[in-house]
């Protein structure tokens, strides 16, 4: 009579593991970012960078191998309608060099690396691994960040050394911020639509703690774009749920900032701020606008096909006004004081619109409302059976957050990659949930091991 032979208390965990594989380059995209970024460093590439390279690759090799049709027609369209405006752009570049180098930075962010994020997740499961991610690099930068604003070694604010930056450094402002925010709006999403109390529970405890690293951002473009997006995410979870849990935040907000004192003055202020924008703005609010304007001036000397990529540097001078300032004082967190060039009028739109043209902005903004379009369309089918709507206000919920942070900011530093996971992301949701009745047929799901859930749902 054999013996049964003995499990290993490993054997749980390697297949966790094996079943994950496919998503763990993209997992590792998104840990890469949890490191210190070299000081005084000056955009680049970095090692986030070549891991979504090397996702890429694998996600193309697997394709080769399996030998089928990668992606539907709409998923096709949708990725691909940006490349027609950039490919263009590119050929008008002023040299040869710049061309190639904004055409694969561009490919990178909106073609390639979402359609390889979109490709290497197969169900619910991946995708709630890639949210949980983003959680996590989320606490841990905000551990960071919260760290710098108390001890004052973060970036320089207001002549101290107190913005919350993370591992990005003083050269990216918005790092911090953007990963945070994108980890808030994914817990948010978790705990409104969970699969099991586990979720719920780990989920809730997230929140509150990603509140106060992104206070301590002092940005004012990720707060705005936050609370549209969680509010949004509200929302679309039920109206009365809303109303409960927007009473509970803003309780919360008065017991840290009112009753604790948590940056009280400081962030007054900055919030302050944001209505005084027309009234009594800023240095910073006054390069905004000179940037935005322009970026519209360089539009109308080339309405349809724009100045070409990575041109707007070179353009500024001639059509910004006198009122923009030589740069941007920047220092603290490991990096000494020095003035940081404007080189982008910082609103996503209007950079396309200035180097790309209206070609280039009706191509990728479409691509954009296209998705939105059906991610709320897949948010509705799974009202109808809860299972899902986590995934759903995580799609939902990070591209409304990007779509309204890229009137403040556009691409560029360390943290521009994880945007393009999050395009993946909302992609995959968007065009190719697995548990849709709509999914394409060519999705092979012979790889696939649906959870409990899913397989309820069919």
């Amino acid at each position: 009579m054999s013996q049964a032979l003995p499990v290993s208390p490993l054997a749980p965990l390697t297949a966790a593991l094996r079943r994950a594989l496919p998503v763990l380059p993209v997992v590792s995209v998104i840990a890469l970012l949890g490191l210190p970024v070299a000081p005084d460093t000056e955009g680049g590439a970095n090692l986030a960078d070549a891991m979504s390279a090397l996702a890429v690759v694998c996600c193309a090799v697997r394709l080769l191998r399996a030998r089928r049709r990668p992606l539907s027609r709409t998923a096709a369209v949708v990725l691909g309608l940006p490349v027609v405006g950039i490919a263009i752009a590119a050929a008008g570049a002023a040299s040869p060099g710049a061309g190639i180098t904004g055409l694969a930075r561009y490919l990178q962010i909106f073609v390639l690396v979402p359609a390889a994020v979109l490709l290497s997740v197969r169900d619910r499961r991946d995708f709630r691994l890639l949210a949980w991610s983003f959680v996590g690099l989320a606490l841990w930068q905000g551990a960071v960040g919260v760290h710098q604003y108390v001890t004052g070694t973060g970036a320089t604010y207001m002549g101290e050394d107190i913005r919350a930056v993370g591992t990005f450094g003083p050269t990216d402002v918005m790092g911090m911020a953007t990963v945070v925010a994108f980890g808030l709006v994914c817990a948010v999403a978790l705990a409104l639509g969970p699969v099991t109390p586990r979720q719920r529970t780990a989920a809730l405890v997230c929140v509150p703690a990603l509140l106060l690293p992104l206070a301590l951002s002092f940005s004012r473009g990720a707060w705005i774009a936050t609370v549209v997006a969680c509010g949004a995410q509200l929302v679309l979870a039920g109206l009365r749920r809303a109303v409960k849990v927007g009473a509970a935040v803003a309780a919360a907000g008065v017991v840290l900032v009112g009753g604790f004192g948590i940056g009280t003055a400081m962030l007054q202020e900055r919030i302050d701020s944001i209505t005084q924008v027309t009234d009594a703005p800023d240095q910073s609010v006054v390069d905004r606008y000179t940037m935005w304007a322009a970026a519209v001036d360089m539009w109308r000397d080339h309405p349809l096909t724009g100045v070409g990529l990575k041109a707007f540097p070179d353009q500024r001078d001639g059509h910004a006004s006198l009122a923009l300032s030589s740069g941007s004082d920047i220092g603290g967190a490991g990096s000494a004081y020095r003035k940081q060039p404007l080189l982008s009028p910082h609103n996503m739109y209007l950079l396309v619109l200035s180097e790309q043209g209206l070609i280039g902005l009706l191509a990728l903004a479409g691509g954009w409302a296209a998705l939105l379009v059906c991610a709320l369309t897949g948010l509705a089918r799974v009202r109808r059976t809860p299972s899902g709507l986590d995934c759903a206000l995580v799609g939902c919920g990070l591209l409304v957050w990007q779509l309204f942070d890229f009137m403040y900011a556009d691409i560029g530093g360390p943290s521009t990659v994880l945007t393009a996971v999050v395009f993946g992301l909302v992609a995959w949701w968007a065009l190719m949930d697995p548990a849709s009745p709509v999914s394409p047929s060519s999705m092979s799901r012979s790889s696939m091991s649906p959870s409990p859930e899913e397989a309820g749902a069919r």
